[in-house]
């Protein structure tokens, strides 16, 4: 049953992520107005926010004037249901799995919106960042997770500064380094250099298969990989730290 709440809270809170996908990068606000069909722009009653279900029960359409609804909605609530769930299975269900889960449910925001609009907006990516500073279970922990989380900001910050000299352009942005930063307060050293190389791996094929003569459409967004490396490591923490272990003795 207790599992069951956790899919349930990770549903509700991606219907807010939803409202954050939409309106952030419109810079509109995230509490008002009230939930609305972005058609018709009749506010929505109670039970048509039920997460998942009402998208469900409505057949992907809006109840007032018939306009479908995107099946963003209930991709975006199921994933971060099972985000939630997954990350309470691995660390249990606390405080620091509930901020672990809040992370990669606003690195799923991020992904959709830098996908869609290639963009990444300052306050989720700061709001990924604090989550993952503080979801620690004491204060010696906050230190490890702030000292690794400077040391990947400082390297990639560094890293910018000679790409960009190198190339004449820039190399990469602000949002990257914050990135970057989340990834080391999460995993450690180790593993977010794992989760670092992963991404590359993974980005990869996806930027041969997009490969086109205009530079504009070559602007692959990287954060979706970024993302899913962190997921990747951090389910399987262990076999890759065993695996390291048993490589470089």
């Amino acid at each position: 049953m207790e599992w069951i709440l956790v899919f349930i809270l990770g549903a509700a809170i991606g219907s807010f992520l939803n409202v954050l996908i939409v309106r952030t990068p419109r810079d509109e606000n995230v509490s008002f107005p009230a939930s609305h069909c972005m058609s018709c722009d009749t506010p929505l009653r109670a039970w048509h926010n039920v997460p998942i279900l009402s998208w469900l029960y409505l057949r992907g359409k809006c109840a007032f004037c018939g306009v479908k609804i995107s099946a963003q909605y209930p991709i975006v609530e199921t994933l971060t249901g099972l985000v939630f769930l997954f990350t309470a299975l691995k660390l249990g269900i606390s405080f620091q799995a509930f901020g672990i889960a809040m992370v990669f449910s606003l690195l799923l925001s991020l992904s959709i919106i830098d996908f869609r609009y290639k963009m990444v907006p300052d306050s989720i990516n700061l709001a990924a960042l604090t989550f993952a500073l503080f979801s620690v279970a004491s204060m010696g922990e906050f230190f490890t997770h702030f000292t690794n989380a400077l040391l990947f900001a400082g390297g990639f910050t560094l890293l910018r500064f000679y790409l960009s000299y190198a190339i004449k352009k820039e190399a990469m942005g602000e949002a990257d380094i914050m990135i970057a930063a989340t990834m080391g307060a999460v995993l450690g050293v180790q593993l977010a250099l794992v989760a670092i190389f992963l991404s590359a791996i993974l980005a990869l094929p996806a930027l041969l298969l997009t490969r086109t003569d205009d530079e504009e459409s070559q602007q692959l967004p990287f954060i979706p990989f970024l993302a899913i490396s962190m997921w990747i490591v951090l389910m399987f923490d262990t076999q890759i730290s065993l695996y390291l272990e048993a490589f470089y003795g």
